[in-house]
This record gives structure tokens, sequence and C-alpha cells, in this order.
């Protein structure tokens, strides 16, 4: 039996630990779906698409701290819940969070997603997607920094880090950025992770690995499947 290609456009931030997780969680399911019993065999496409959270700072304009900037914007009390929920989230998923170091806006780092999608699709960009998220929300790197997403490229094998620091010194793939998160804005998204099936069916919020793999399962089946949005995305 040939194997069903299920297509998965992820929509998300790289400032946004709820992103980190549900890019855990899905792959932890397209995993599995390697060896679910009795149901046609799957293969997956997965696209990142960009989107910005944080609509209060600029591109080009210096960072800021980070614990800084989340105290003033949920309060002491508020921060202190959700730095809870999602560190309890994070470590089932084998993450560590930090929420120390600098916040940049993070078109470059989405910039640079894109460019790794032309040149290799899912094969570079996935990689890269992981390095930049482990940079940002677990080692309290500045994504706004070009040497830190120069080597975060170099290390995924998207390009040499000179090659990176060209590219990020100019304004490729700066329009087709923009232009997407427009375009993700206007048909009404205005939280991440989310996610697109097939162009059909959307998930939105953070969901378990169980969840898609229900999903994936009725696909494989050939079913309809009903996905269910859940409290969680950051917006």
């Amino acid at each position: 039996m040939s194997p069903k290609l299920i297509k998965l456009v992820v929509i998300s931030d790289i400032i946004c630990p709820w992103c980190y997780i549900g890019q855990k969680e899905l792959l932890a399911a397209v995993e599995e779906m390697s060896s679910v019993p009795d149901v046609c065999p799957v293969e997956f496409d997965i696209e990142f698409r960009p989107f910005r959270l944080l609509t209060s700072l600029k591109d080009g304009e210096p960072p800021v701290d980070k614990m800084t900037w989340y105290t003033q914007r949920f309060g002491k009390e508020k921060l202190e819940n959700i730095e809870k929920m999602v560190g309890a989230r994070a470590e089932k998923v084998g993450v560590k969070i930090s929420w120390g170091g600098l916040l940049s806006q993070s078109t470059a780092a989405h910039r640079l997603m894109l460019k790794a999608w032309k040149k290799g699709g899912q094969r570079l960009q996935q990689p890269l997607l992981t390095l930049l998220f482990k940079a940002f929300l677990e080692d309290e790197k500045d994504i706004g920094d070009k040497e830190v997403l120069a080597e975060c490229a170099e290390e995924a094998d998207v390009m040499s880090k000179d090659e990176a620091i060209k590219f990020l010194q100019s304004d490729e793939c700066r329009a087709e950025v923009n232009a997407m998160i427009a375009d993700s804005r206007a048909k009404g998204i205005t939280g991440v992770p989310f996610t697109i099936i097939d162009g059909k069916w959307a998930v939105s919020g953070g969901q378990t690995s169980d969840v898609y793999v229900q999903i994936f399962k009725k696909l494989a089946s050939m079913e309809i499947p009903t996905p269910t949005g859940t409290p969680g995305p950051s917006k």
C-alpha cells in the first residue's frame, strides 16, 4: 500500500514557549505514526510559517530584557503562574524553559527559516527550527543577534556562517515573511501555534501528541478528523 502524504503547515513564533512545546508534541506524534499497526502508512510534509507575537518591538530596535518585558506585560503574579504552567508542560516533552536573556523581534529568524525551506524544505527547516527554539528558550540567546542566527544556520547545514551573515544583512525574504504574517492575521489567526492539516483542518493551541495521533489515524483511515482547539496558545 502506498503511503498517504499528510501536509502540515505550522504557524508559530520562535519566541513562543507553547510553539516549542507544540513542535515537540507534533514530532512525537509523527514518530509514533511510523509504528501504528492496522492503518495505512503515512508520510509527512511539515512546513513552518512565520508569525509575530511581539508587536510592540520594531525590527532593528535594541533588544529588551526578557523578564522585565514579561513582568510588565503580565504582572508578577500572572507571570509566576505562566512559568509554572509552561514549565510543567515543557518538562513532559524534555524541555527546560528559561525566562532569562534578551528579547528581540523574531523577523530575522523567520527570514532564515524561510530561506531554509526554499533551499531544502523540511529536511533543512526542521533542524534549524529546533536549534532556534533551543537557543532562545533554553540557552537564553538573543535571536535578534546575527551571530547567533548564523551559528544555528551553520549547525543545521543550511549555509555557512559567513553566508548566513551576508543573507541576514540583506533584505532577502523580508517581504515574503511580512506577507505571510499579514495573510495569517487576515485569516483571523491571532495566537500560535496554529497547525493546518492538508489545507482543510486546523488545530490551535499547545496540543498533546495523543491529539495529533488520533487525527493522523483518522486521516490514514480516510475518515474526516474533528480536531478540537484547547487553551494554551500565546497571544
